[in-house]
């Protein structure tokens, strides 16, 4: 047998038999090391995830023992009421955010925007005449941005489109001078209710735009909601490109109602159908985005921006839309104050103005956080009502959002797990980058639309726990986002 004969630094010389056992020896201290480093690792990470999940449990203890969010939207819906940009309401929300923010310790400042002003006037009315002395009344409310009827109303024959799409294909002959009625009901195949809104939101927007383009007088939209009732839901619409002498008068109808005159067309395709409204749009006017800070202790040029719209349209409280929203945004500082976080990064609330009929105030916020350079690594929008929290869609850099998501475990005592990628929000979008992630809170969606925009969205439709476990949702997400960066 040969014997291999190695010298090393020190002068000794080795058997290849020695030598296994000091490669042996090697190895098993390498692997030692790396067992030791795993324990550590997961050990950290066990600490960690118990910590948090710690600060979970406070974020929730104290906003469902302590919260205020209630409170706030009480004030908002009883004291304050519907607030659309330019109206007294909207000036007295302002005020109240400021004094709030300022109460909150935090540092408030108005942003000026310049917003629409568009004012419903008197009450609308219309009716079915399926004969000469035989009328029935049906429920329905101007469309945000529309012009009025004539003074003394509009009537005319109506025909019936399911759809946008039906509406365009039509032979122009079949509409001239008539009323156009959309009666596009939200699909009921969807899960989720902001899907259905979505698949039929075009004829309320659009609308009036092709019905004036088929030589229609004025056209009726069905309400977007499942719900059927005698409650019409309003919403912004648009005559696009159009000059101001083809505007024709656009309304929404109930969807009772609708389902009433599509019934009577069926019976007598050449009724009439009467309506009145005052509508007008005057000179944009001032308003204001309110924004509310608290500087970073460690990281204060990495932004992270979170807020609600704090406008409302014209009927009922704005209690869903969006003054749950507002209440809960309030409520993420008022926790972090209670529980005496002190965040790394700069946490920074703000309530815009004119989301719903123009979203100027996040066009704003956007444009102005540009030129200055800010850095806003995260944004998170609530804007989905006060139901229960379901989760958040996530939008932005593919690494970032799979960061978040391994946050989903500390969600899971509270019912949350959606975090999924889709539509953040109106107001934060302009903010998207390359760089950063956007969130928004999803909720339950499946009352939402029974009364979005509507004389039913009042405090009374808003539960108390579930809006408060809103509100602690965001702040759970706002707190991972500041204590790990993105």
């Amino acid at each position: 047998m040969d014997i291999l004969v190695v010298k090393i630094s020190s002068g000794m010389v080795l058997t290849k038999w020695n030598r296994k056992y000091y490669e042996i020896k090697e190895t098993f201290m390498k692997n030692i090391i790396t067992v030791i480093c795993c324990v550590a690792f997961f050990t950290s990470n066990a600490q960690t995830f118990e910590k948090d999940s710690i600060m979970l449990r406070s974020i929730h203890t104290e906003t469902l023992t302590k919260g205020k969010a209630y409170d706030w939207l009480h004030h908002i819906c009883y004291q304050i009421g519907h607030r659309l940009s330019g109206s007294h309401g909207e000036k007295k929300m302002i005020e109240f955010l400021k004094t709030e923010l300022e109460e909150l310790n935090t540092d408030v400042k108005l942003q000026p925007v310049m917003v629409p002003h568009w004012v419903r006037g008197l009450p609308e009315y219309a009716y079915i005449q399926t004969a000469k002395n035989k009328i029935t009344p049906v429920p329905i409310l101007a469309l945000g941005g529309s012009v009025a009827t004539p003074a003394s109303g509009i009537k005319g024959q109506v025909i019936e489109f399911k759809s946008l799409e039906d509406l365009e294909k039509a032979d122009i002959n079949s509409v001239i001078g008539k009323i156009v009625f959309l009666n596009g009901a939200l699909p009921n195949e969807y899960i989720d209710a902001f899907d259905s809104y979505s698949a039929c939101g075009s004829q309320r927007y659009s609308g009036a735009r092709v019905a004036v383009n088929k030589g229609a007088i004025a056209v009726i939209v069905r309400s977007l909601s499942h719900k059927i009732d005698d409650h019409p839901h309003t919403g912004v619409m648009s005559y696009e490109d159009l000059p101001k002498s083809r505007h024709i008068p656009a309304a929404a109808i109930s969807t009772k109602g609708a389902d009433l005159l599509s019934t009577l067309l069926v019976l007598n395709p050449k009724l009439e159908f009467y309506f009145k409204q005052n509508c007008k749009t005057f000179d944009d006017v001032q308003s204001y985005n309110v924004i509310g800070e608290i500087k970073g202790s460690l990281y204060p040029d990495e932004i992270i921006t979170f807020g609600a719209h704090l406008d409302s349209w014209d009927v009922g409280h704005g209690a869903h839309d969006d003054g749950a929203g507002v209440a809960q945004s309030l409520e993420v500082i008022r926790i972090f104050k209670s529980l005496n976080y002190k965040p790394k990064r700069t946490i920074r609330i703000v309530l815009f103005a004119n989301e719903e009929n123009g979203a100027r105030g996040g066009q704003k916020y956007a444009e102005e956080s540009k030129k200055n350079r800010e850095n806003q690594i995260f944004a998170l929008e609530t804007d989905a009502g006060g139901f229960s929290p379901r989760g958040f869609n996530l939008r932005g850099e593919a690494q970032k959002i799979e960061k978040i998501k391994m946050w989903e475990k500390l969600f899971t005592p509270y019912y949350i797990h959606l975090f999924r990628k889709g539509y953040p929000g109106l107001d934060i979008s302009p903010l998207q980058t390359e760089n950063n992630v956007l969130a928004g809170l999803v909720p339950d969606s499946q009352r939402y639309f029974d009364h979005h925009h509507s004389e039913t969205d009042v405090f009374d439709a808003v539960n108390k726990r579930e809006l408060s476990l809103g509100a602690a949702a965001i702040t759970s997400l706002i707190y991972l986002v500041d204590m790990y960066g993105l």
